[in-house]
């Protein structure tokens, strides 16, 4: 099976919902969603106060849980049917991730934490370094030979950033990548990861529940919906 990104064309959507329901174990429906399309480069904000599903639903997308019915395609094919080794590939090379925690690695420098997410990627091993470098140097971040850990939150943020579009994904999805800031760097934060996934033609998935968000985003759908019958 091909493990290529080239697999999708400018006109596939970069994610394709449709009835998809999960639940824990025997519990009740933590996500109940009819369909969700997203097109290519597309912005999206999915709101909902805690308890509502957006993490799950961001997991589910990103195949690190497997649906209780439905199917979800990212780039054109149901990750889902990949197990193992194939699956975390094409998960690599097709969807960048921003935590709210960033998630980046102690121990590795920035210009390393960038490298790691290049190894799945079908760029030559030789551009590597090269290639996270500028995307750094794009983000603001001009030491890339720093750790992380002796950066501030802002530039913290550049660098996860720059991780998630390193492999120049159709789509990223970022949980809450806000949810720590101040309001004033939220702004910034903000401007940075639209100007960012709209210069690389990548589709964005963004959750908060901070309504100040609300205002970036031209399309806005409430998982509070899906969960009362009302399909996004």
């Amino acid at each position: 099976m091909n493990e290529s990104t080239n697999n999708a064309s400018g006109t596939t959507p970069a994610l394709e919902v449709s009835g998809l329901r999960f639940r824990y174990d025997d519990g009740p429906w933590v996500i109940d969603l009819d369909q969700l399309t997203l097109g290519p480069a597309e912005q999206i904000l999915l709101t909902g106060g805690s308890g509502f599903g957006k993490s799950t639903l961001l997991q589910l997308i990103a195949g690190l849980l497997d649906p209780s019915e439905g199917t979800i395609r990212v780039a054109g094919e149901d990750m889902h049917r990949r197990r193992g080794a194939s699956r975390d590939i094409y998960r690599g090379r097709n969807i960048g991730m921003i935590f709210q925690t960033f998630n980046l690695l102690p121990g590795f420098s920035a210009l390393e934490n960038v490298m790691l997410a290049l190894m799945v990627s079908d760029r030559p091993k030789s551009e590597h370094r090269n290639h996270a470098g500028a995307l750094l140097a794009e983000l603001g971040i001009d030491d890339p030979g720093t750790s992380p850990d002796r950066m501030s939150v802002g530039q913290q943020q550049r660098v996860a950033v720059a991780r998630a579009i390193a492999c120049e994904p159709p789509l990223v999805l970022a949980d809450e990548p806000t949810a720590s800031l101040d309001p004033d760097n939220t702004q910034a934060a903000m401007d940075m990861i639209q100007r960012t996934c709209e210069a690389h033609g990548a589709a964005l998935v963004c959750t908060s529940h901070d309504p100040v968000l609300e205002g970036r985003f031209t399309r806005i759908e409430s998982l509070v919906k899906s969960l009362v019958g009302v399909p996004l």
